[in-house]
């Protein structure tokens, strides 16, 4: 199995305290790598740390096969990256600052500016400063620029930031078009899981600094279950009707207000008469399939998916 990136107990300490502790990922060569985690869970500590920006306090750091060090100059100038804000020369238009970074990353296709604003969808803009540019319109630049010299790792730290539904779904398709057509694999971190789920291969789960599970979309979408899920008042009576006098025992009550019934054989109808007949109000009922938003948090709970 070919590895493009792996960390291999990689901690970071600030004044004391672990920013990072002990996380060990693995991105496969071609795949598109989701790094989930809620703000502050270390996901932009690590990005910076894989492109150099920050050394480690300790554990390794592998890419393309080569530990990483002070001088891993031609490693890194295989990697593209947006870490944080992309930041410009504002008075500059979008094809001169891609310009700049062609000289100095010793470029010299400067067809190949074109070809990236064409592929981010940067249209019109020849003469206009970046300074008048939308979040939006930055944020593509800050992916074209990253694509501009063709890396075999792209590293996209929140890349959807500022975008608007459409921004978002051209950005989405752009991903897929990178891993699927170009062979780029990507590691992208975000907290917004229904976006990763749509792309992502595989997804690290990032929280207080520690990894707490890296596993394939696959895995996930072959523990996800089908599930009832029904809205009442009386989650409490629901939940002892439904357990005595329909003996289903793979229930969950969530927040006191609804409940999940894991139950596949169950007949939806049949457990809303039963509801009903114990003078139970339901205010819904639905049947739902497991996202990559209910293995998360309960992830971030401690526990696993029920199945």
């Amino acid at each position: 199995m070919s590895y493009i990136l792996r960390t291999h107990h990689v901690t970071k300490t600030y004044q004391g305290k672990e920013a990072v502790s002990d996380v060990s990922m693995n991105v496969r060569k071609g795949e598109i790598y989701g790094f989930l985690g809620p703000n502050g869970a270390g996901k932009t500590t690590m990005m910076r740390m894989i492109t150099n920006l920050v050394k480690p306090t300790g554990g390794e750091i592998e890419i393309f096969g080569e530990r990483l060090a002070d001088a891993s100059y031609g490693v890194l100038g295989r990697i593209g990256s947006i870490i944080e804000y992309p930041i410009f020369y504002d008075r500059l238009t979008a094809y001169e600052n891609l310009d700049i970074h062609c000289e100095y990353m010793g470029y010299h296709n400067k067809k190949a500016i074109g070809e990236a604003l064409k592929l981010v969808n940067l249209y019109g803009i020849e003469g206009k400063a970046v300074k008048d540019f939308s979040l939006g319109m930055k944020q593509r630049l800050g992916i074209a620029r990253a694509v501009l010299t063709k890396p075999e790792l792209l590293i996209l730290d929140e890349p959807i930031n500022g975008l608007d539904p459409v921004g978002i779904k051209e950005l989405r398709d752009l991903f897929k078009v990178l891993s699927r057509e170009y062979g780029i694999t990507l590691l992208i971190s975000s907290h917004i899981l229904g976006e990763i789920e749509q792309i992502a291969d595989t997804v690290g789960v990032i929280n207080g600094g520690k990894m707490i599970q890296e596993v394939s979309m696959e895995q996930i979408k072959e523990r996800n279950v089908d599930y009832i899920e029904l809205t009442t008042d009386d989650c409490a009576k629901a939940a002892f009707v439904l357990e005595h006098h329909l003996n289903i025992s793979n229930l969950r009550v969530i927040d006191n207000r609804f409940i999940r019934v894991y139950d596949g054989g169950l007949n939806q109808s049949e457990l809303t008469k039963s509801l009903v007949m114990h003078d139970i109000a339901i205010e819904s009922i639905r049947k739902q399939n497991s996202s990559l938003e209910d293995y998360f948090l309960q992830l971030l709970n401690g526990g696993e998916m029920s199945a």
